[in-house]
């Protein structure tokens, strides 16, 4: 290659293209005069560059597309973009807009991002896997495009779910990109819309299945471990059978965890301790009934277990607090056609109807993960205000389209008594003369900074206690003036200091338990500071 053709991909390499920030001597010494325009600006002109022609997209989906050419084209400015502007941006880039995103990946494919691997790939994952540039990968989102979001089968085009987690782990946490790899698992599609569309990338199979389904996948998480031997793996959007049981095979053995059932349980977990705040009822003291007892749900209530019995309850007591309906009614004991994972949370009652089961238990919270819009009604929003001055709602589904309700519907609907979270961000409402701020129990408060802690510390694994530390921390972050508004989170404005402070406190707790393969460092939150990746230039 030329010394001319290698100035010229310097400008095409996103991790060293610095665009119009090249200073005069850079330019001259690197060999790029003449091949940029005269100005010289700082990487804070460059932003508002980026914000102003965002400002001109009438729709989030070209947004999206925007934001990902900017991070084909220059990482480091597309990070410090998300990283002061997190709360503008994040929407954008991760939920609600990258399930229209995934809906229509292959349609609007431009760049290759991550990692695919098929069943065409079994018996040689480790040999390909050496094609992927970055050696020193520290964190793995993968997916097998079963269950994206609410959205349920896309296939191939899923691969947007493990590059937008990714693209929060650096920007949320500081794990540097050439530390991160998004893998996709094409194992096929049993989507034939997918199967179909002659733009469709992916394995133009139905899904692989059975035993040959968990070889490969087998083969991959052995891969790693041979491959990137400090990578933490993070399952993504698997469907609720393979999701546990994927989580129960592998959770013990290597570094890994399903943000699905773990960190959305450590999140709603921080909500419900910060809740007590405001209706000044412990959390010990609560009764929680779900609507969805899919993998997220029920993952949820069995962090909420261990939770319960931290606090002083035996196990028997805090099954008794947590209740479940799903799509046929109530989780009792005498239905026979329930998943092996539903069987704790069932009770030995009559059975009913959602509706009737709220009037039976009368929950202090109720908890939405059913991935079906306005599946809490006007009716169920006022029956639990009948019996709670603050009644505790978290519609946690998303995209936005698919939350149990709105913030202005459980606002309006309980008289303003709610206590509100939702998955997906809803604006400030304005009714009955106040301003209610909505939290968003996003995920991203919970596994940016797990995964830091977990990477730093080198951890051997995941214990389930892990994500109640998270949980604690993350509720002790929330100030007052979050409780005033309403909000049992803190702003995403701060979500690099409070991913700082869940890294540091998982690092700790990794190296108290004794399951670190790093050496203690002397002063540990400086050392994961230090760690965290800095985008400016």
């Amino acid at each position: 290659m030329s010394s001319q053709e290698r100035n010229i991909e310097l400008l095409h390499n996103n991790a060293l293209n610095k665009s119009t920030a090249f200073t005069r001597e850079e330019r001259d010494a690197l060999g790029l005069r003449g091949l940029l325009p005269y100005a010289v600006s700082n990487q804070d002109i460059q932003i508002q560059r980026i914000m102003e022609n965002l400002s001109r997209k009438d729709s989030d989906i070209e947004k999206y597309i925007l934001l990902s050419g900017l991070q084909d084209r220059n990482e480091r400015l597309f990070f410090r973009l998300v990283v002061e502007h997190i709360e503008q941006i994040m929407p954008i880039i991760y939920t609600p807009t990258v399930g229209q995103a995934c809906k229509e990946f292959s349609h609007i494919f431009r760049h290759t991002q991550g990692f695919y691997i098929s069943p065409e790939d079994k018996g040689i994952i480790a040999d390909i896997l050496d094609n992927w540039p970055r050696k020193d990968v520290r964190v793995i989102v993968v997916t097998d495009g079963q269950r994206i979001l609410g959205l349920g089968d896309l296939g191939a085009n899923g691969m947007g779910i493990p590059i937008g987690k990714l693209a929060l782990y650096c920007a949320c946490a500081g794990i540097h990109p050439d530390q991160c790899l998004p893998v996709m698992l094409d194992v096929g599609t049993n989507n034939e819309e997918l199967l179909h569309d002659p733009l469709y990338i992916g394995y133009p199979h139905h899904r692989l299945t059975g035993p040959a389904y968990d070889e490969l996948v087998d083969e991959f998480v052995m891969a790693v471990q041979q491959k990137f031997p400090n990578a933490l793996i993070q399952f993504e959007d698997f469907i609720t059978l393979n999701a546990y049981g994927l989580l129960n095979e592998y959770k013990h053995k290597v570094l890994c965890f399903n943000d699905d059932i773990q960190g959305t349980a450590s999140v709603v977990l921080a909500g419900l301790y910060a809740s007590s705040r405001i209706t000044g009822r412990p959390y010990k003291d609560m009764r929680i009934m779900f609507l969805g007892a899919g993998s997220a749900g029920t993952g949820i209530a069995d962090l909420l277990v261990r939770a319960f019995e931290a606090e002083g309850l035996t196990t028997k007591e805090a099954y008794e607090r947590l209740w479940f309906v799903d799509g046929t009614g109530l989780v009792v004991s005498s239905r026979k056609d329930l998943a092996e994972h539903k069987v704790p949370y069932a009770h030995d009652v009559e059975f009913l109807d959602f509706h009737d089961a709220i009037e039976f238990i009368q929950p202090h919270a109720l908890i939405g993960a059913t991935a079906k819009g306005g599946s809490f009604t006007k009716e169920s929003i006022e029956l639990m205000s009948a019996f709670n001055e603050r009644p505790v709602i978290f519609a946690l589904s998303n995209p936005t389209d698919k939350a149990e309700c709105t913030a202005e519907q459980a606002y309006e609907w309980s008289k303003g008594k709610a206590v509100y979270a939702s998955g997906s961000p809803f604006k400030a409402v304005s009714l009955y003369g106040k301003v209610f701020k909505p939290g968003q129990g996003n995920n991203a408060y919970i596994f940016p900074g797990v995964g830091l802690g977990a990477v730093v510390s080198k951890a051997k694994f995941i214990k389930d206690e892990i994500f109640l530390t998270a949980a604690r921390t993350l509720a002790h972050i929330v100030s007052q003036e979050d409780i005033d508004r309403g909000s049992l989170y803190p702003p995403l404005r701060d979500i690099r200091k409070i991913s700082w402070e869940i890294a540091t406190a998982v690092a700790e707790r990794v190296f108290d338990e004794g399951i670190a393969r790093a050496e203690r460092p002397a002063d540990l939150k400086q050392s994961i500071k230090e760690y965290m990746f800095d985008p400016r230039y």
